[in-house]
């Protein structure tokens, strides 16, 4: 049986990739875009079946190139949520989506894909729901309409189709995203550069690096993956996060304390960290002023109805175990 992954050079992409070999399955076709070479690490040490530009992928898939197709998880998109080419995000976003989506329909195969909480925007109530959701840019319009569309396929659809509102999501493989990879990453990089990590101050009521976000370890995202993978008779359109929402301080404070704990010293609290200037809080740049979520957190209730029961990673412990990778990687 073959497992069909787009955007499989990528963070997501990969680490499905990673963990289908883990259970044994080599035969994987991934599905990207190598314009941006560098991503070819991240499939260095997994094991696929071939690779496929996404330019060539869609014809030869409806063709039936491929043989049976078992599932195919949809990963790949434009990310870059500060993207303002709105007929390119639509493109690859939206249209080759639902070009995927039909082919599955069509051979049966079971289409598990990448939605995001973009799709809420400036809501202060993360529940997978049609009033609720306002996305402020059009990376989360792009994710909105399909899910309109998938909703509108559901009660007709004789395969699985599961969407996926990842919420703001860290881990290992996201190194060539650059300025789009997670807060965790960019506070690692910086403290080990200059002594200290920089957080936005005051804004928007909440206090300097009190803006509340749902990290969810690329970890437990692979699993719930996965899980989904196992019940091809459950679909709908579920949230991907922790169900729980923590600061920035949070990230920035176990970053600098477990780097502090590999070189051998004490754990530190929030308030020593700012007093011995190794979290410095700076003005909240004009630039995101009116675009920006203070607040996240994945309402868990559907996930949990659909039979998903294992607990998700803290930021203390998931961003710990993601500072020791990256250390390892140096």
């Amino acid at each position: 049986m073959t497992f069909i992954v787009t955007g499989a050079a990528g963070f997501i992409g990969s680490n499905i990739v990673k963990a289908l070999n883990e259970r044994g399955e080599h035969r994987v076709i991934a599905v990207d875009n190598l314009t941006r070479a560098d991503k070819f690490r991240n499939l260095v040490d997994c094991e696929i079946d071939d690779y496929l530009d996404k330019t060539e992928f869609i014809e030869r898939f409806r063709r039936g190139d491929f043989g049976t197709v078992r599932a195919v998880f949809h990963e790949g998109a434009c990310s870059d949520t500060m993207e303002t080419d709105g007929r390119y995000m639509m493109d690859n976003n939206f249209r080759y989506s639902r070009d995927v989506m039909d082919i599955c329909l069509a051979q049966g195969a079971q289409f598990l894909y990448a939605s995001s909480a973009a799709t809420y925007g400036g809501s202060s109530r993360f529940v997978e729901e049609r009033e609720l959701e306002k996305p402020l840019n059009v990376y989360g319009y792009s994710k909105f309409l399909f899910d309109q569309i998938v909703r509108q396929v559901l009660p007709k659809a004789g395969s699985q189709i599961v969407g996926f509102r990842y919420f703001n999501v860290y881990g290992p493989r996201e190194t060539h995203k650059g300025r789009m990879a997670s807060v965790a990453f960019h506070n690692f990089n910086q403290f080990r550069a200059e002594g200290k990590v920089k957080l936005f101050g005051e804004y928007n009521g909440y206090a300097a690096g009190e803006q509340t976000r749902d990290f969810v370890s690329v970890e437990d995202v692979v699993k719930v993956n996965l899980h989904f993978l196992d019940h091809p008779e459950k679909s709908g359109i579920f949230n991907l996060g922790t169900g729980r929402a923590q600061p920035f301080n949070d990230i920035a404070s176990t970053v600098v304390n477990t780097l502090r704990a590999i070189n051998g010293e004490a754990p530190l609290s929030l308030a020593e960290l700012v007093q011995r200037g190794l979290i410095e809080y700076i003005p909240f740049p004009d630039a995101l002023r009116g675009k920006y979520q203070c607040f996240t957190q994945a309402d868990q209730t559907r996930l949990r109805a659909a039979g998903y029961e294992a607990p998700f990673l803290t930021v203390q412990e998931g961003v710990d175990r993601y500072v020791r990778w990256l250390f390892g990687q140096l």
